[in-house]
């Protein structure tokens, strides 16, 4: 990656998260990356591609952040709370506005928009990646255990940002608790 376009990148990323994607002309992220509309233009042909290339580089750090708990150990619970943890991280850090893929879907809510579909390739990726997860757990429901899962991230993250993240996230890593203890298929009793 150029000098260039990695400091377009970087200023991207920084005012789109902090302001809101819509909020944010090229004419700011040109201005503050110091760099010419040409060179904007040269690595990125469209502001959506800008926005598209920031939720791709927003996607691998979760991969990233995913595969760092896959090496942490091999109890497949255990990783499932190292995710949980990322994720709380994530909420309590400085600055935290929010998940940039629900923010981004928020502002371009047209399914077909490529923007909409950087969101919905992520999610996709996120719910596929922890049904792999719970299935490993040995859970007889894995599927349903890791849209609950996506459902509690999404509401610690859109809470994260309103009030206190503390007790936001002890929720969050206690509803993922009980997702590793809760079986929704019991056997009948006899």
């Amino acid at each position: 990656m150029s000098e260039a376009r990695s400091r377009l990148l970087g200023t991207a990323t920084e005012l789109f998260y902090a302001e809101g994607l819509h909020a944010v002309g090229v004419d700011r992220v040109i201005a503050k990356a110091q760099v010419t509309r040409a060179t904007l233009y040269r690595h990125f042909p469209s502001k959506d591609d800008l926005i598209v290339t920031y939720l791709v580089q927003a996607d691998e750090a979760i991969r990233m952040q995913v595969d760092a708990a896959r090496t942490q150990g091999a109890d497949p619970d255990d990783i499932i709370r190292a995710v949980g943890r990322t994720i709380t991280d994530d909420i309590q850090r400085a600055g935290f506005r929010g998940c940039a893929f629900l923010n981004a879907a928020a502002e371009y809510p047209d399914p077909a928009h490529p923007v909409h579909q950087a969101v919905l390739k992520h999610r996709q990726w996120f719910l596929e990646t922890l049904t792999e997860l719970f299935s490993g757990t040995g859970k007889i429901d894995p599927e349903p255990a890791a849209r609950h899962f996506v459902m509690l991230r999404d509401g610690a993250m859109a809470a994260g940002c309103l009030t206190d993240p503390k007790p936001i996230c002890e929720t969050f890593l206690r509803g993922i608790e009980g997702l590793l203890t809760y079986r929704s298929r019991q056997e009948p009793a006899t």
